[in-house]
């Protein structure tokens, strides 16, 4: 898992019997870098904030009962 995507990475291993070290070549050293690289994304559009006597849903005015 690289980034939460699942990735298979192509590779060789040295030595007799394929017992070696691991080898990658350069092109998947490089598809791996990319996969790793933070594409930027736009930020999230947000909404306006409410001002605090005005809430909709609400239609008694706010705060303690007039005595």
């Amino acid at each position: 898992m690289l980034r939460g995507q699942s990735l298979t990475i192509q590779y060789l291993q040295g030595g007799s019997r394929g017992q070696g070290r691991i080898k990658l070549e350069e092109s998947e050293i490089e598809r791996l870098k990319d996969a790793m690289r933070v594409h930027p994304h736009p930020g999230v559009a947000r909404h306006q904030t409410v001002q605090r006597e005005h809430y909709p849903g609400i239609t008694v005015p706010l705060g303690r009962p007039a005595p």
